[in-house]
């Protein structure tokens, strides 16, 4: 009786405590570590939607035949290294009292730029800038 030592149906309660209680601790630990991805490509999508909106920025709206842009179809922004996200853009004369309402060209030289990005799981960001001219 001098022996020490674990018995068979200590070992078996063991073994189904373990597998009750392990899928409780591992099922929200694959979740979180599923999930840590998003930042980036949330980081990653405001990134491009700057990127285009940059792009969009350089030119000189003084000109009141730059023509409106409307709202473009989702394109594969071409960057090597970044793959999955879509870009839509557009840009809108807008009134200076509120820059909502959309105005016929010629405006009062006030463009509003959308820039729309949808990452890989299907998040959408949108980056908005009014565009003016001062002489």
């Amino acid at each position: 009786m001098g022996n020490r030592g674990f018995t068979l149906i200590e070992v078996i309660i063991l073994i189904v405590m373990a597998g009750i209680l392990l899928p409780a601790i591992i099922v929200p630990f694959v979740a979180g570590v599923k999930g840590s991805g998003k930042p980036e490509k949330a980081t990653t999508a405001i990134y491009l939607a700057h990127y285009k909106m940059e792009e969009f920025m350089k030119f000189q709206y003084t000109d009141p035949a730059i023509p409106r842009i409307p709202l473009t179809s989702n394109a594969d922004p071409g960057i090597p290294g970044i793959s999955g996200y879509q870009w839509q853009w557009e840009i809108e004369f807008v009134d200076p009292t509120n820059f909502n309402n959309v105005v016929s060209p010629p405006g009062v030289g006030y463009k509003r730029i959308l820039v729309r990005v949808t990452d890989p799981e299907n998040n959408t960001y949108e980056v908005y800038s009014v565009i003016t001219y001062f002489p």
